[in-house]
């Protein structure tokens, strides 16, 4: 059977971010955990080796597949940082005309720093990210 590897952890998210090589980008992880956490209410967990993730959810799709992912998260990799929110949220396309300077992914949203984007767009995607996925998969039991 087929082993997710990307999985919540109890690794340090603080010496994962301290360990990112450039100042800047580390900076800019530092503030992102400040939006993330404020905005979700969530700790911060990391999640396999790179992604920082908020929150969590069970999900099974058709094929019978299943796992867990966070909510929201992001990862600050050389390249750029990804966002990851929602992939199917019908609102995000309209936020992301008004977010700043980005590309996208099929699930993620990548941004060079912080200072392109608007913060206040950012904290309404997430939010979105977490109201849509909760009422997705909402938790059994």
């Amino acid at each position: 059977m087929y082993e997710l590897k990307t999985k919540e952890n109890d690794n340090s998210v603080i010496e994962f971010i301290e360990g990112v090589a450039d100042a800047k980008k580390r900076e800019d992880a530092y503030r992102l955990l400040d939006i993330f956490t404020e905005t979700t209410g969530y700790p911060a967990k990391m999640w396999g080796p790179s992604i920082i993730g908020f929150g969590s959810y069970h999900y099974k799709y058709a094929s019978g597949h299943e796992g867990d992912a966070p909510l929201v998260g992001f990862s600050p990799r050389k390249a750029k940082i990804s966002l990851y929110l929602a992939p199917d949220d019908p609102a995000r396309g309209t936020l992301l005309e008004s977010f700043g300077k980005h590309t996208q992914g099929k699930g993620c949203v990548y941004i060079n720093k912080v200072a392109d984007i608007d913060v206040e767009v950012l904290r309404t995607l997430i939010r979105q990210s977490v109201e849509l996925l909760q009422r997705l998969y909402p938790n059994e039991g």
